[in-house]
């Protein structure tokens, strides 16, 4: 029967990479159009509208809120 290892005796690959490690920009602007493909929506003129509000109001982090 197999066991489980326990965490401490894992090696580093095994272990997740943490979420602010993974978001990377690389200093561009963000668009409205990067936060609409980003939370997964079509682009159309409404989910434009939404993205250059939630921009406004959270600035460049938008962005990095969305991506996993």
């Amino acid at each position: 029967m197999p066991t489980s290892q326990p965490d401490a005796s894992r090696s580093s690959e095994d272990r997740a990479t943490p979420d602010d490690l993974l978001h990377a920009r690389t200093g561009t602007e963000v668009s409205p159009e990067d936060v609409v493909l980003a939370s997964g929506k079509d682009i159309t003129p409404h989910s434009l509208e939404w993205a250059r509000r939630k921009l406004a109001a959270e600035g460049p982090a938008a962005l990095d809120k969305l991506l996993p």
